[in-house]
């Protein structure tokens, strides 16, 4: 489907009303600037919101040696750092910050199982502040692959991103590359690999979800 499920509702709520506006401003004879004006917004609000939620098929990779992007976007951040939520231990932090032009579909960046998720109430930062990585809303999530790996990922919401959508539970088995998740209006993405691990991304370098190799286990 070419238009993810999260956004049917507000595309459809979107058409309708921008429909009703146009028919208000026909049958009240409103002024030709009203009217022009009336269909510009209107197909300014419906171009954003068929565009944010557009859901294109990308090529999966499926590698168990390989950590693929878990979304669109731009690497902000490529450090080690202390993991503190589930390690405590020194992990090399990949951060991609996705924009409101961005596809905004979430997926796996490794096969296994689903060791932890937690759900985290919080702030709306903006996406890349310091600390929007443990005080925004998130979601943290630890999957095993096939050879005992443990590969974190986290979900961050942003200054504008106010619902963070997950698929996923403890216990579940996941596959490389499919949707875990969504989260509306621009965020964050941040992924945590073994300092072992070859980083092949660097700083600013755009990721395609589902395709871009960040980093070799």
């Amino acid at each position: 489907m070419y238009f993810h499920k999260e956004g049917h509702s507000l595309i459809l709520a979107t058409t309708a009303i921008c429909a009703v506006a146009l028919a208000a401003t026909v049958l009240l004879e409103a002024p030709n600037w009203v009217f022009y004006t009336v269909v510009g917004l209107s197909l300014f609000f419906l171009t954003i919101f068929l565009q944010f939620f557009r859901n294109p098929q990308p090529t999966i990779r499926i590698d168990s040696n390989q950590v693929i992007a878990p979304a669109d976007g731009k690497v902000v951040v490529v450090e080690r750092t202390i993991e503190r939520e589930y390690f405590n231990e020194e992990r090399v932090q990949i951060s991609i910050f996705m924009s409101p032009f961005d596809v905004h579909v979430n997926r796996n960046p490794v096969s296994g199982l689903v060791r932890y998720f937690k759900y985290h109430p919080g702030l709306f930062l903006v996406a890349w502040h310091p600390k929007a990585s443990m005080d925004n809303e998130r979601t943290t999530l630890v999957v095993e692959n096939v050879k005992g790996t443990q590969i974190l990922f986290r979900q961050i919401a942003g200054a504008l991103a106010k619902r963070i959508r997950w698929y996923v539970k403890e216990g579940d088995t996941v596959n490389q590359g499919q949707e875990f998740g969504f989260i509306k209006f621009g965020s964050r993405v941040d992924v945590f690999v073994p300092t072992s691990a070859k980083i092949e991304v660097n700083l600013n370098q755009i990721t395609k979800g589902g395709e871009t190799v960040l980093a070799t286990l």
